[in-house]
């Protein structure tokens, strides 16, 4: 019986793959699974993860025949985990020896449907905690309850997949998987739908994973079209958010958090391609125009003047392009 299944896509790291291998190997129990989703690699990846697989107990390879992102190799680890729990980690991340063991063990006695932890940002040689915006620790609450108030961090600004465990009653129910091809945000549809339909959580104070930032190869690293996802991800996220029970309660938060995600892209505009970035402010401007727009009026009200006046100016261009431009 396998308790834990960790799910690890895997797309040209061949200069980060062996940390995070080594470091699943310091994780490894007779009843956990490490599923190696190779992404289609281009570079030295694959040898590594087929050596992987013979060498680190648990370890078993599946193949993409095409590169198909992060949310889909989530999927595809998803679709062949047997684990009664389930968690992420990415393949240039790493763990502290035995934080599984000890979040499965935290996640048991809780008996909740899924756990967030805390976790260590590596930034070069820099190191930063980063906390689960949950003031409440080891006391399992309703899901809900984490999303609001929409002018504060809160549980949904913390999307990251690996940053928690999850049992399998979410994946049975639908809750688990991500929106097949989002190449960026994929997190963000994932987490509300978490937080929304999910029955119980917690928040345990634990730092046992390492989330290395700035890797060249990482997509938040390249300006190309692929990073316009977030609008997708996030228009997602408003239509699914429009039709729950509390709309009018959430909808603040989701729009507030949009205005705030296209404000930063629009802040670092230089980093894209010149056509990309005429492309992001043409569909900034078609997403801020199918907002709710007396929700969005509240939301730029109470937003600080720079990042106000950031998004009432790009409202006011043609928006000729859809999100589908994007895709």
């Amino acid at each position: 019986m396998v308790k834990l299944s960790v799910i690890v896509p895997f797309y040209n790291v061949q200069t980060y793959a062996p940390d995070t291998l080594r470091s699943l190997q310091a994780n490894a129990r007779d009843d956990f699974e490490f599923l190696l989703v190779d992404d289609c690699s281009t570079d030295g990846t694959p040898e590594i993860l087929a050596r992987a697989e013979r060498e680190v107990p648990g370890a078993r390879l599946i193949r993409h025949e095409q590169n198909g992102g992060l949310a889909t190799a989530r999927n595809t680890g998803l679709d062949a985990a047997s684990g009664e729990y389930l968690t992420f980690l990415d393949g240039d991340d790493w763990l502290a020896p035995g934080h599984f063991a000890r979040l499965l063990a935290a996640m048991e006695e809780l008996g909740c449907d899924f756990v967030r932890t805390d976790h260590v940002q590596c930034t070069a040689r820099a190191r930063t905690v980063h906390r689960v915006p949950v003031g409440r620790r080891g006391e399992v609450l309703r899901p809900r309850d984490a999303i609001l108030p929409a002018d504060r961090s809160t549980g949904v600004d913390y999307p990251y997949a690996w940053a928690g465990m999850y049992h399998r009653r979410l994946a049975d129910r639908g809750l688990l998987h991500f929106t097949h091809g989002l190449r960026t945000a994929e997190d963000r549809p994932w987490i509300w739908r978490l937080h929304r339909e999910a029955e119980s959580f917690a928040a345990v104070s634990q730092l046992g994973i390492f989330y290395r930032r700035g890797v060249a190869s990482s997509l938040t690293q390249i300006g190309d079209s692929r990073q316009l996802d977030f609008i997708r991800a996030f228009d997602q996220v408003l239509e699914e958010t429009a039709k729950d029970p509390d709309s009018d309660r959430l909808l603040p938060k989701a729009v507030r958090t949009y205005c705030a995600v296209i404000s930063h892209h629009l802040g670092s505009i230089e980093r894209f391609e010149p056509a990309v970035a005429r492309k992001l402010r043409s569909m900034s401007a078609a997403a801020l125009k199918r907002m709710p727009q007396d929700v969005l009026k509240d939301a730029l009200d109470s937003m600080d003047v720079e990042r106000a006046s950031r998004l009432r100016r790009v409202r006011r261009r043609p928006a000729a392009l859809t999100a589908e431009a994007a895709a």
